[in-house]
């Protein structure tokens, strides 16, 4: 159901639902996946893992995997030349192509059990599997470094216990317009980011009720079903064209060239359909490593991720540790909060803590607010993007706090939140006002909505509510539309498209052209096809590439006037159009784009638009939720019983993309919460590592997640989109503890929320 908080711009094609133009493709098996590549003479690689957490590399010998038959090549870190730290376009996860090359193929160091030291590339996929057991890797050893904990300890002279990297110091960022200072103390704490406005210790002192309470996640996977897989030939003439499943084509351009230190303008990247990313595929894991074996043979090489590799050698998100202190008057009026963030950044610098940071209390208005962030490297898989990253966290610590305090002061938590809600030029965490959303609107849909009105029956049932604000960005996009003599549209972009984002960008074009969207056809094409297009990410596509899509479709539209005002021999100027009718009010001529694309090759020759867009700022977006649970007392098992998502979407393009995308978030969320972790041995081991240890829910988990969407327009936007694809993940997580803590009277703050961990709690509770 959808709920509109005042009144939206009716259109033409916006806010309709057509079917998605590539659903025929995927439904019927004829999309092709970045697994489906197959080339004359192709090679097939796999590669060799490190079995321990932290251990230095003496020597790799590679002469008896060399000597199989069957073997063609292998790989190490030396066929890589990078050698400088070139800093890349990370999107919402620091790094640089340095440390990504070295993540691909250790170098000095093996850094996580699952580390990649070697590739092998063979005439089958088998023989590389044997050839593996012929690599020998001389490993010395080193102390685990498995946690933030560890990570941070110190020894008896008060220096860092055990140093990941030798040469690594601590970069202190005080947002907003401080650049940092790097403190020089080697550390494994990488980056430390705060954001201050007011004074806290002031504000703690004004306030009536102080609470302060900690909380801890573990490292959760992003759940994507198709593996990473690249297929790479590097051509006698120097050009590497890359087959890859991908979220950011050109910047697995940009760091295949930086890696083999070759110009971008060598490398070609060709995105093939992607079975999922949720933000862990904008990096390279095999694109080089395929190029270096193809250089090395002559021919195309495969290679593949099975599912224990992903686990064990891709990107998952941070586990952290957060402290909240918040403090309220009487009354239910925020005056301070104040909040400490650990995230395990993985076996390299770049965790989301930034954007934990800046968005935990981005829903409520405190005069006195001060944020520290630490990011911390610790002996396990690198760390990637995962939607709305580093939010989710920090929602969960700040809204089980906001929680408690509606209890103490005798509120609703819903009205206590509304009572404190944040609105047009209220200052963020880092100073920035905030623009235009509909935070009250959306809260004020949450009081009203038949879910909060109905009481719960049950015995051992509670309701939890959340909200999770997101800031967005956005970067640069490109388009192309190309008109056919029947006047149909081709539109050219360079988005890898996750969620549907072809359609909702060509329904922007065809609402700026008053046609169908069903006379577009669009396509995500390669590096060397359209203009440098950021990654997939970032709740962007719609808004950004859109942008794009507009410009382009309004140079289009002029020149069809143009083209129409030469048939009609009048000036450009007398020339009107609306829905996609070019007319003169002088002669009354008119002529639709069909039309004038008929004469086109008669009036000028053919009719192409292209434009590139840097991104206005796609702007905050509000999520919430409202979960009911029922609790076993004697298990401990949650079930979730009834769940609304709320958003305020700015102006729904597709209606039907942002229900699917509010109702997948949350789903990612319970999961998250209930459920998800990675388990690890104390030596590092992942003990999980697949589908059927790791606990990702199923339909059967679940019930079915009703939606309410509330749209106000934003100002940046011509249509008035924001994006919508990441904030929906933020709020689950603490809805889901207070919902467990309404039921059992008892707070679970580590996550999952586990049978088990629910019933120690609820024993220690009747124990005390």
């Amino acid at each position: 159901m959808t709920t509109t908080a005042q009144p939206a711009q009716q259109y033409r094609v916006i806010g309709t639902r057509p079917i998605r133009h590539d659903g025929v493709d995927k439904v019927t098996g004829a999309a092709r996946y970045g697994a489906d590549i197959n080339l004359p003479g192709m090679l097939y690689a796999k590669v060799l893992r490190s079995p321990h957490s932290h251990a230095r590399i003496r020597s790799i010998d590679t002469s008896k995997a060399e000597a199989m038959p069957g073997v063609v090549a292998v790989s190490t870190s030396a066929d890589f030349p990078i050698i400088e730290d070139r800093m890349l376009d990370f999107a919402e996860v620091q790094g640089n192509a340095r440390m990504i090359a070295e993540n691909m193929l250790a170098k000095d160091k093996a850094l996580y059990v699952g580390h990649a030291v070697a590739a092998v590339c063979a005439t089958s996929v088998h023989i590389a599997e044997e050839a593996l057991k012929l690599v020998e890797v001389d490993y010395e050893a080193l102390p685990t470094v498995l946690t933030w904990r560890d990570a941070m300890a110190l020894d008896s002279d008060g220096n860092t216990a055990t140093l990941l990297h030798d040469d690594m110091t601590t970069y202190f960022r005080v947002e907003r317009f401080s650049r940092g200072d790097d403190t020089g103390v080697k550390s494994n704490v990488a980056g430390h980011i705060q954001h201050k406005v007011g004074d806290v210790e002031q504000g703690f002192a004004e306030a009536d009720i102080v609470i302060e309470r900690e909380f801890e996640t573990q490292t959760v996977h992003q759940g994507y079903i198709e593996p990473h897989v690249s297929t790479a030939m590097w051509s006698a003439d120097g050009r590497v064209t890359v087959w890859t499943s991908t979220q950011g084509l050109f910047n697995i351009r940009a760091q295949t060239a930086a890696i083999l230190g070759i110009p971008e303008s060598q490398v070609k990247v060709i995105p093939m359909e992607i079975g999922g990313g949720f933000g862990a595929k904008a990096i390279a894991y095999l694109d080089p490593v395929a190029a270096v074996l193809s250089r090395k043979t002559g021919k195309p090489v495969k290679v593949a991720m099975d599912r224990h590799e992903v686990f064990v050698g891709s990107g998952p998100t941070s586990a952290t540790f957060m402290r909240c202190k918040m403090g309220v008057k009487n009354d239910g009026t925020m005056v301070a909060g104040q909040l400490y963030m650990v995230y395990e950044a993985g076996a390299y610098p770049g965790s989301p803590v930034g954007g934990g940071a800046l968005t935990g209390f981005g829903p409520y208005k405190m005069d006195h607010m001060l944020v520290d962030g630490l990011d911390v490297v610790c002996n396990k898989q690198k760390v990637q993007a995962y939607r709305a990253p580093g939010q989710p966290q920090a929602a969960f610590a700040v809204e089980a706090v906001v929680d408690e305090l509606a209890e103490l002061v005798g509120k609703d938590p819903i009205e206590l939140r509304l009572q404190n809600a944040v609105q047009e030029g209220d200052r963020m965490p880092n100073g920035v006002p905030h623009r235009i959303f509909g935070c009250r609107e959306m809260e004020e849909a949450m009081v009203n909505c038949d879910h909060n009105q109905t009481p719960l029956t049950g015995p051992n049932q509670g309701r939890g509510i959340a909200v999770g604000f997101r800031w967005q960005a956005g970067q640069a996009s490109s388009a192309t539309i190309n008109v056919n003599a029947n006047g149909t549209l081709n539109l050219i972009t360079g988005s890898v498209d996750i969620g549907g984002t072809r359609t909702a960008v060509a329904m922007q074009v065809a609402e700026t052209l008053g046609i169908d969207v069903d006379q577009i056809a669009p396509t995500v094409v390669d590096t060397d096809t359209v203009g440098w297009t950021a990654t997939t990410g970032g709740s962007r596509i719609a808004f950004d590439t859109g942008l794009a899509a507009i410009a382009a479709a309004e140079d289009l539209r002029n020149q069809m006037a143009r083209r129409c005002a030469m048939i009609w021999e009048v000036d450009a100027e007398s020339v009107e159009f609306a829905d996609g009718v070019f007319t003169c009010a002088s002669t009354e001529e008119r002529m639709s784009i069909a039309e004038v694309a008929n004469r086109m090759m008669r009036t000028g020759g053919p009719l192409t638009a292209s434009a590139s867009a840097t991104s206005t700022g796609v702007g905050p977006v509000f999520a919430g939720n409202i979960i009911d649970v029922a609790v076993d007392p004697e298990t401990g098992k949650v079930d979730i019983i009834r769940c609304t998502a709320f958003i305020d979407s700015g102006t729904s393009v597709h209606p039907s993309y942002v229900e699917g995308q509010m109702q997948g978030g949350t789903v990612q969320g319970l999961g998250w919460a209930l459920s998800e972790d990675y388990t690890y041995a104390d030596d590092g081991r992942m003990l999980n590592s697949s589908f059927l240890d790791y606990r990702m829910p199923t339909a059967l988990d679940l019930p079915m997640i009703d939606t309410v969407v509330v749209e106000v327009p934003n100002p940046r936007h011509p249509y008035g989109l924001r994006g919508v694809g990441e904030a929906p993940i933020i709020p689950p997580l603490a809805a889901l503890h207070n919902a467990i803590y309404h039921a059992t009277g008892v707070r679970v703050n580590k996550l999952p929320l586990s049978p088990t961990a629910v019933l120690e709690a609820l024993q220690e509770t009747d124990e005390d």
